[in-house]
């Protein structure tokens, strides 16, 4: 019972991270504002399972999911010049790893 109302409590705290709450709310809207990414992380708790690992295994599928990296980004204003700056210099990066992991693939006998 613990379990399932902290990951229920830790489920709807990721999820409204840096998001502004408004004082008051009118109908839900179908689509995600601006400022909400509309992801929606689960993992099923089984039964017996340490909580240590479930929130392990949370954790990995937030991260999978890349919505916090999106939300760092969102935190401060881009403007389109630094946004395209950003993401050469993660592509360039990227690369770089693919090749390292290519070569390190080939060396492997």
């Amino acid at each position: 019972m613990i379990r399932a109302l902290l990951l229920t409590l830790l489920l709807a705290v990721s999820s409204m991270a840096f998001v502004p709450t408004p004082a008051f709310r009118t109908a839900a809207p179908l689509t995600p504002s601006s400022s909400e990414l509309g992801v929606s992380i689960k993992i099923e708790v089984g039964e017996g399972e340490p909580i240590e690992s479930a929130l392990r295994r949370f954790k990995r599928e937030v991260s999978k999911s890349g919505h916090l990296m999106e939300l760092r980004h969102r935190r401060y204003f881009e403007n389109s010049q630094e946004k395209k700056k950003r993401k050469v210099k993660e592509a360039r990066i990227r690369k770089r790893f693919e090749r390292m992991q290519r070569r390190r693939m080939n060396n492997r006998v």
